[in-house]
């Protein structure tokens, strides 16, 4: 094993250190909170559809159509909750 080897093992390990130690630093409530927000604007943000186009790039079009369509479907659920309700004459 080569010293540079030895050095991207070593600092692979001290990253992965730092994350663990940050990822517990932080209480419990706000974090897991912060986390949940964090992936819900990610998902309604279509952050999964970048490097889906033939040269890694973003395709506008898949881009939108899932930003519509998660979005729609949150209305959707909304909708039917509401619905929902009123059928359980709790509305």
């Amino acid at each position: 094993m080569t010293d540079r080897d030895r050095e991207a093992r070593d600092a692979d390990a001290a990253r992965e250190a730092l994350e663990r130690v940050q990822r517990d630093s932080d209480t419990l409530g706000a974090s897991a909170l912060a986390r949940m927000g964090r992936r819900a604007g990610d998902h309604f943000g279509a952050k999964d559809a970048v490097g889906s186009a033939e040269d890694g790039g973003t395709d506008p079009v898949e881009l939108w159509g899932r930003r519509i369509g998660r979005a729609l479907s949150l209305v959707g659920v909304v909708i039917l909750a509401i619905w929902l309700l009123v059928q359980l004459r709790i509305l």
